[in-house]
């Protein structure tokens, strides 16, 4: 069931497409949400502290401003594309957002956001900026980023299992030197698996069989992440709700053993991830499956929960 929050999130976006169109009324606009004109009104006006046709007038003037600040349309051109009809009505509304005239302002601008109520301000060049619900630390971060190399490494994995063998095992040009040996997609995304298992191994102090990785099928790398992707990622996140990110461990799998921090750990493991992952995209794309691009974390991340920039069509 939708909630006010869903609703208005709908509104900005239908806002954003719709901020050239100075006939799009506000009933314009909740019919096509598929609610009444003052059903919209009251919940805008309850979750945003302005009414729709407030809030629109107030981020069209703020896109005025940025006009102003970074092109050499006239005043009066800039004034008809915020819907005003008269140099003089502009200037009188823009006075009361920006405490100054236009042309004033325009010699020296400043930030284009007017203050209100909802922290929703349009964002240049052409966006509009809803804030997050909550607020997103750099912990958070990096939990939903180890989150999503596991999940997308999984997504891969099921992926492969689609191609015959001797696509898995055509060469790949590697281009990192921490395996000397030929590249494939099968030995991608082994890896993929295996650096995560490694660094379990060395978290729980026994040796890690690095054989598995030579020829290792499909069906036993998804197995495999199964087990070993869940428990880095319970091992990350213990780390961070434990504040050890800068605590210290022996990895005894390297020869000799070496001292490592958390926060080192995981920072690698994303590091090279990225580039076995990138490498992982372009073979499977090749062979016809591209339905996850680049594996791009941009659009995994909720958009509940992050800061959200919500662009115009064109």
């Amino acid at each position: 069931m939708a909630t006010h929050g869903d609703l208005f999130g709908d509104f900005v976006a239908m806002l954003a497409r719709a901020l050239d169109d100075a006939g799009s009324a506000p009933a314009d606009l909740a019919a096509q949400l598929f609610v009444s004109r003052s059903h919209l009104d009251r919940i805008v006006s309850a979750v945003a502290g302005e009414s729709p046709v407030a809030l629109r007038r107030r981020l069209l003037l703020e896109r005025a401003a940025y006009r102003l600040s970074s092109t050499d349309a006239t005043i009066l051109d800039v004034a008809t594309e915020a819907g005003y009809g008269s140099h003089e009505a502009f200037t009188r509304a823009f006075a009361r957002g920006f405490g100054m005239a236009p042309a004033q302002w325009r010699r020296g601008p400043a930030g284009v956001a007017i203050g209100s109520p909802n922290n929703v301000h349009f964002q240049p060049p052409g966006s509009i900026r809803l804030p997050g619900l909550r607020k997103v630390s750099s912990m958070n971060l990096i939990d939903r980023m180890v989150d999503h190399h596991v999940w997308l490494t999984g997504e891969f994995v099921q992926r492969a299992a689609r191609l015959p063998d001797e696509v898995l095992d055509e060469p790949i040009e590697y281009g990192l030197d921490d395996d000397p040996d030929q590249m494939t997609l099968r030995r991608l995304l082994s890896r993929l698996v295996g650096q995560m298992a490694m660094w379990n191994a060395a978290l729980a102090l026994r040796p890690y069989d690095w054989d598995v990785e030579q020829h290792e099928s499909v069906a036993s790398m998804r197995e495999r992440l199964r087990t070993e992707g869940a428990t880095f990622g319970a091992r990350v996140h213990e780390a961070i709700d434990l504040g050890q990110l800068d605590d210290t461990f022996v990895d005894t799998t390297c020869t000799p053993p070496r001292v490592f921090t958390y926060g080192g750990m995981i920072a690698h493991v994303l590091t090279f991830a990225a580039h076995r992952r990138t490498l992982v995209a372009l073979a499977l794309d090749k062979h016809g499956i591209g339905d996850l691009g680049w594996g791009d974390p941009l659009g995994w991340v909720p958009n509940d929960e992050a800061s959200v920039r919500i662009a115009p069509s064109s």
